[in-house]
């Protein structure tokens, strides 16, 4: 998979692996690269090999809604490079060109959009996006006004409804964020396909596990990031030696011995681990939500229920 950040590349891009000449185009956030993200993916490629056309995705080196109303935009389920990781990983895509959503662009008329993005430079030939998807200034492009002036540049439009879990819940990231803020990392996991994942910088802490007999990954998520409700989580860890490796996850405010915290702490026990992790960018993976955060009376039942916190996870993670 190809990707490019510039308009100008991308039909230098698409040419190499588009028999016909032109290309099925996706567009959206792919926030997540959730299953339901994946059905369409899917679609975009046999699309793609039954008409000798490229596989492409049009995707957004932020949320536009970080942009058009920042005081609402959602937290995000994956960063920039974890999106595009994922992207790739799906196998379905040749190229993913990740366009700069700033001010100007969020002006630009949905006409000029078409124009300038799916016909110049894009060559699209066939476009597959949600059924309720809108683009361009006050929202004013959609799957109707795709298809009106796809009659005139020649391209199809499928507007494609969303991919329904078992139950009748819809894959989406919406759904996705509201699993993860009641800490249903479970349900996030059916959700996504894969245990919910935040990155971040280890960074020095109080040593406060340490002294207790279980030392965390203090890790430093940025603020946009999407984390689950607080509590105690069974999970995983992984360093930039690119080990996987079992951990009991702390996310909260220690209210044990803290009475007021501006923000939740997340600390990372990794089991059977005793290396220098300081600095190191890493992954945390929430497989498993053991109990709520409270409050303990003494600091000897904190550790008797870290310890059984341990054992949980232990046989958790290897059960899954």
């Amino acid at each position: 998979m190809r990707i490019v950040t510039a308009l100008d590349d991308l039909r230098d891009a698409i040419a190499p692996v588009s028999r016909a000449g032109g290309a099925v185009v996706t567009i959206g956030v792919y926030d997540g690269v959730h299953r339901g993200h994946h059905a369409v993916l899917r679609l975009v490629r046999e699309l793609a090999d039954a008409r000798g056309l490229a596989a492409v995705c049009i995707t957004f080196d932020r949320h536009p809604a970080e942009i058009v109303r920042p005081d609402s935009a959602p937290r995000l389920l994956t960063t920039p490079q974890q999106k595009l990781e994922l992207l790739a990983a799906t196998g379905y895509l040749d190229v993913v060109h990740v366009l700069r959503f700033d001010e100007a662009r969020s002006r630009e008329t949905a006409e000029d959009f078409v124009q300038e993005v799916l016909v110049d430079a894009a060559n699209a030939r066939v476009i597959v996006v949600g059924a309720d998807f809108h683009f361009g200034r006050a929202r004013g492009g959609s799957v109707e006004m795709l298809q009106r002036v796809g009659r005139e540049y020649g391209f199809e439009v499928l507007g494609v409804g969303l991919e329904a879990a078992p139950g009748g819940t819809v894959y989406s990231s919406t759904n996705t964020r509201a699993r993860l803020a009641e800490g249903d990392v479970v349900g996030a996991s059916r959700m996504l396909g894969r245990p919910h994942e935040v990155r971040g910088t280890v960074q020095q802490g109080d040593q406060r596990g340490r002294e207790l007999g279980f030392p965390t990954a203090n890790v430093a998520v940025p603020a946009r990031c999407m984390l689950p409700a607080d509590g105690i989580y069974a999970g995983s860890f992984v360093a930039e030696d690119g080990v996987e490796r079992v951990t009991a996850i702390s996310l909260g405010r220690r209210p044990t011995f803290y009475e007021h915290q501006d923000a939740s702490l997340l600390e990372a026990h990794v089991l059977d681990y005793s290396g220098d992790l300081y600095g190191q960018e890493v992954a945390v993976r929430f497989v498993e939500r053991l109990r709520g955060e409270i409050r303990f009376e003494s600091v000897d039942a904190l550790i008797a229920q870290m310890r059984r916190d341990v054992d949980d996870t232990r046989r958790i993670v290897a059960a899954r």
